[in-house]
């Protein structure tokens, strides 16, 4: 509670900061999407971080004698053909999930952001030019780059982050162009503009702020993306290489076993299907919980 005394005087309070952050968070338990989503979403970065510290059994340790073992006491899951531990390789796979997804994700929003960003402040042959460049590198999914980079400096984990990387950064540009398009358009930016200011200081100061909750949200979709394009590499065998687990990956080494032992590809799809699920769900949470007109309506 303000104190009797500094209120009286109009001095400002401590309580009234946290009034939108406490609404904030109270209207988001009780959005089921965000709920549900963050549950999932902790879930599987837990199981990361939990790989870091601790494994059922060694994740690299093959053990022909115990290949294709049932689930069991010991093997919770069971184990694959070559003995080694389904639970150790999903908590394994999800680090290196995760680890592609954020740097990708990262390359992209830092690149696209820029670009866009440029683009709606410097209009002109600028605009067109970031916009046309855009055009030409979303014409290159991230598999068509990963193949070329691949051919040039091997498969890896390090082509995938780079072929995603760069698939998203398009896409980020448009995102961030067309809602800083509509920001310099407000009349607030107008008075920025009389009062003197320059285009780099009415870009950070009113441009981003205002653009930044859909861009986070875009972060969200593009996380999920990524995690499905690094699933698709690593099954192509263009992403994380052997002994490195992966859950794409994992479906590779199942696919030739799948009348003799189905559940080995049921896990892996089962995570990403997780992942994908959770961060989808979370990203539609955050654009109700920071878009004002729906905020209104809950």
């Amino acid at each position: 509670m303000s104190d009797p005394l500094t209120a009286a005087v109009g001095l400002p309070t401590t309580s009234v900061p946290s009034r939108p952050a406490t609404g904030f968070w109270r209207r988001a338990l009780r959005h089921r999407s965000f709920v549900l989503g963050a549950a999932l979403v902790c879930l599987v970065i837990g199981s990361a971080l939990l790989s870091l510290v601790w494994t059922p059994w060694p994740a690299y340790e093959i053990d022909i004698a115990s290949k294709l073992k049932p689930p069991s006491f010991s093997h919770w899951l069971g184990t694959d053909s070559f003995g080694r531990d389904i639970v150790s390789l999903l908590l394994v796979g999800a680090r290196s999930t995760i680890l592609v997804g954020i740097i990708a994700v990262g390359i992209g929003l830092t690149s696209g952001v820029c670009f866009g960003l440029l683009a709606a402040a410097r209009k002109g042959w600028t605009e067109e030019l970031i916009m046309r460049m855009s055009d030409f590198t979303f014409a290159f999914p991230a598999v068509l780059s990963a193949i070329m980079l691949a051919a040039v400096v091997g498969p890896g984990m390090l082509t995938s982050i780079t072929a995603i990387g760069i698939f998203q950064i398009p896409i980020f540009v448009r995102v961030t162009r067309g809602s800083a398009n509509a920001i310099w358009a407000r009349e607030f930016v107008l008075a920025a503009r009389a009062s003197g200011k320059g285009g780099f200081r009415i870009t950070i100061e009113h441009v981003l702020p205002n653009i930044l909750s859909i861009l986070i949200v875009q972060a969200t979709i593009q996380f999920a993306l990524a995690i499905l394009a690094e699933a698709a590499l690593s099954y192509l065998g263009l992403g994380t290489q052997p002994p490195q687990p992966s859950w794409g990956r994992m479906l590779n080494d199942a696919q030739t076993l799948l009348f003799q032992s189905p559940m080995l590809a049921v896990y892996p799809g089962a995570a990403i299907a997780v992942a994908v699920l959770g961060l989808n769900l979370l990203g539609d949470g955050l654009r109700d919980l920071l878009d004002p007109r729906l905020a209104r309506e809950r």
